[in-house]
């Protein structure tokens, strides 16, 4: 049981779960998904977190991480993307610990994805300083110094050319203006570049769904900083969530 702990990935069209070992990330359960309620109002979240639990096999006592699209600072989230702009301002760790009766710990999507990476995946034993990207919809970043995280990193934001750019080099950007995996990448190359000039780092990452197909775009990327597919995908979210409740519950 003191390995155990419940991770759940809340995103604007679906919600992911699973109970996860978090020594080895490897998860425990079957990872059940449920879409998210439309409008993705506080309440209607809890009680879909509510129904997705009472599935898992002996969730009591289990700590419960919940990764959220949102700028997370102590439990409070403090924007909303893609959800209720109820969220603003929320305390998210009272709230779910009141609606599900346990212990929870909420933090950054992103950050989730980074830990996962930082325990169980490709920055595992990574010196010095990582940053993973998840190119989707919008462009998500997780920083990760010597196996730690430093939170709330929004680096898909960057200035370039006048864009917030993760506008012109997220996976939707290519999807909406139906670019070739070359003219994509010459934008993957400007925004890399650009974080590689700020700061300096010893890897990148390189994670979301299109990252399985990497042999199409990575090899077309010309950077000093070695640049990598993250390992863990579709379950990355829960596996970093899980270990970030566990880790917060019993420091």
């Amino acid at each position: 049981m003191s390995k155990k702990a419940i991770g759940i990935d809340i995103g604007g069209t679906g919600i992911k779960g699973a109970v996860v070992d978090v020594k080895s990330g490897r998860l425990l359960s079957e990872r059940f998904r449920y879409q998210t309620p439309v409008g993705g109002t506080p309440k209607a979240i809890a009680n879909t977190l509510k129904e997705l639990i009472s599935n898992l096999p002996n969730p009591q006592g289990l700590p419960v991480g919940i990764c959220f699209p949102a700028v997370v600072i102590n439990g409070v989230t403090m924007s909303a993307a893609n959800v209720s702009h109820d969220w603003i301002g929320l305390d998210a760790d009272r709230l779910f610990e009141k609606e599900l009766k346990t212990t929870v710990h909420v933090l950054n999507d992103a950050d989730a994805a980074g830990l996962a990476e930082a325990k169980y995946g490709a920055a595992a034993k990574q010196k010095g300083l990582v940053v993973v990207t998840t190119l989707g919809t919008g462009i998500g970043t997780a920083l990760i110094y010597n196996g730690k995280l430093i939170p709330n990193s929004e680096l898909g934001h960057l200035q370039i050319d006048g864009f917030d750019y993760e506008s012109q080099a997220a996976y939707s950007a290519k999807e909406r203006e139906n670019l070739t995996w070359a003219q994509w990448a010459k934008r993957l190359q400007k925004y890399y570049s650009t974080l590689e000039a700020l700061l300096t780092p010893d890897l990148f990452i390189v994670g979301g769904g299109v990252s399985k197909e990497h042999e199409q775009f990575l090899p077309l990327l010309k950077l000093k900083t070695p640049i990598v597919p993250a390992e863990n995908r579709n379950s990355a979210g829960i596996m970093g969530a899980a270990y970030w409740a566990k880790k917060h519950t019993t420091d």
